[in-house]
């Protein structure tokens, strides 16, 4: 049995004892490394990278489920305040959802200082209508798949669900998308207050277009936002707002907080090694597994009675 298979097996007071030694490994400057190297090697296939775009970050990562042909598909987008982050630090949520019988693609997308607003966005749907015409993947798409991100990740995610445009310019309704998923995102924010995102965003002169909130609404697909309750990266009110907007709105939008967990150890969680910190993946996992229940219970109400 290996450390990390240990560690899921320990007593509750040893957890956290090691709670400390995890907030250091989260913020070291390879945060995931031991995770990947300690991942399972069985139960799941990558496949080769697929280009989306000339530019080396224009490429994306896709896993399979390596026995069934998979549900469906989770496109995850990395956090990193638009200006760092590598796919390949990421295997660890293809471990975690493959195993439940998704696919999962994990693209790279340009970066500050090499682009600003909105390039990182443009390329993030330029990430997914690639898949959408991927001989293993076409077939989930849009209806059969969730987008899902992590802090700016997560604000991608969310825009590319609200916001038309940006899914609509490579063919793709977003309305038709099972559902997205946002950790810790910056959903209500403005850019030009802090020194990262003033970069990264640049001289946008209208801010509000810049906002996953500005752009709630009634008809989006169904939304799940999940927050620790202790991030003070970025404010777990920013999920809350933004679901009851959409839910007044008339919308599917649900939210849920995590005590005594930050900005960090959200997506750490997700780790199938340290899934015990808290039941990100199983929330996730049940939003993702009702929907696709929902989806073919609304394909067969919609469907014309047959005739005898």
């Amino acid at each position: 049995m290996g450390i990390w298979q240990q560690m899921k097996c320990q007593d509750p007071r040893v957890k956290l004892l090691l709670l400390p030694v995890l907030t250091l490994f989260l913020q070291a400057c390879s945060p995931l490394a031991l995770v990947d190297a300690t991942l399972p090697t069985e139960g799941w296939t990558q496949r080769e990278a697929l280009e989306y775009g000339s530019d080396p970050r224009q490429k994306l990562d896709i896993y399979l489920p390596a026995e069934d042909k998979p549900r469906a598909l989770l496109v995850f987008f990395y956090g990193g305040g638009w200006d760092s982050g590598d796919r390949a630090d990421y295997r660890f949520i293809a471990a975690a959802f493959t195993s439940a019988g998704y696919a999962v693609a994990i693209p790279d997308y340009r970066l500050y200082p090499q682009v600003r607003y909105p390039e990182f966005l443009e390329d993030s749907a330029k990430a997914v209508a690639a898949l959408a015409k991927h001989p293993e993947l076409a077939g989930l798409m849009p209806e059969r798949t969730f987008l899902i991100g992590h802090s700016a990740g997560a604000w991608i995610t969310v825009m590319l669900a609200l916001e038309e445009r940006w899914l609509q310019a490579g063919g793709i309704d977003p309305n038709r998308l099972a559902g997205a998923v946002g950790l810790a995102g910056p959903y209500d924010f403005d850019p030009r207050l802090y020194k990262t995102t003033r970069q990264s965003f640049g001289n946008v002169e209208t801010i509000e277009l810049t906002q996953p909130l500005h752009f709630a609404r009634g008809d989006a697909p169904p939304l799940l936002l999940l927050h620790g309750a202790e991030d003070t990266t970025v404010e777990a009110i920013d999920s809350s707002i933004l679901a009851e907007q959409i839910q007044r709105m008339g919308g599917r939008a649900d939210y849920r907080f995590y005590d005594d967990i930050g900005h960090l150890r959200i997506i750490g969680a997700l780790a199938p090694q340290l899934t015990w910190i808290a039941p990100v993946q199983d929330d996730i996992l049940s939003f993702m597994d009702q929907r696709l229940i929902d989806i073919v219970e609304e394909r067969r109400v919609s469907q014309p009675a047959s005739r005898n």
